[in-house]
């Protein structure tokens, strides 16, 4: 029989991604066999986490300012705006390094089947914030899904294409990969999105 509030500590850890009861079982018992070397630690940046962050009111990233430390960075290219579903794209998309505009969140993608219209995301926003910002190009790193091309083709026809580029991010076979072990859709995209070797 476990005590009530580490049943209830086990119960919010398997609400997490990746985490069933077992393994949120686990993780609490690791918890509590270091707790001044990590449960301790965790609870308080946990703590200062849920006091300090904040949504970006431009482009819905969380930070602890708003705007975000992306949305003010005068280094950043203002005129190129990546589109996104979620703030963990954004995050994958700065670890490369590469992307040097700004972002936008948009907190999912359409979806007819779970109720998720145009005014249920941040699209309404992103046409409001291209409008206004003089902004060029919107770069829609949305997923292959059947939801995110649905969405990315949506945003295309929302935006003023006389004075914006929309494009998209590549999608086809990734680096490694072995032809054999790949499906049908992601073949063909590749083959679709075929150019001259350089």
């Amino acid at each position: 029989m476990q005590n009530a509030s580490v049943e209830q500590l086990v119960q919010y850890l398997a609400k997490l991604p990746g985490l069933g009861p077992r393994s949120a079982r686990r993780a609490v018992l690791h918890l509590i066999k270091r707790q001044d070397g990590l449960l301790k630690p965790l609870i308080k940046a946990m703590d200062e986490v849920a006091r300090e962050i904040r949504t970006c009111s431009t482009c819905g990233n969380v930070d602890t300012n708003d705007p975000c430390a992306v949305c003010t960075d005068a280094r950043r290219d203002h005129t190129i705006i990546c589109v996104v579903e979620d703030v963990a794209d954004l995050w994958a998309l700065e670890r490369t390094a590469v992307f040097k505009g700004v972002y936008h969140v948009l907190g999912g993608t359409l979806s007819a089947l779970d109720g998720v219209g145009p005014d249920d995301l941040n699209i309404p926003t992103l046409v409001r914030r291209t409008d206004s910002d003089g902004v060029a190009e919107v770069v829609l790193a949305l997923s292959a899904t059947v939801d995110g091309q649905t969405t990315a083709h949506y945003i295309a026809d929302s935006l003023n294409r006389e004075t914006i580029n929309v494009t998209a991010l590549a999608h086809g076979v990734p680096v490694g990969g072995e032809l054999d072990y790949l499906d049908e859709g992601t073949l063909t995209t590749a083959l679709r999105a075929r150019r001259e070797v350089q």
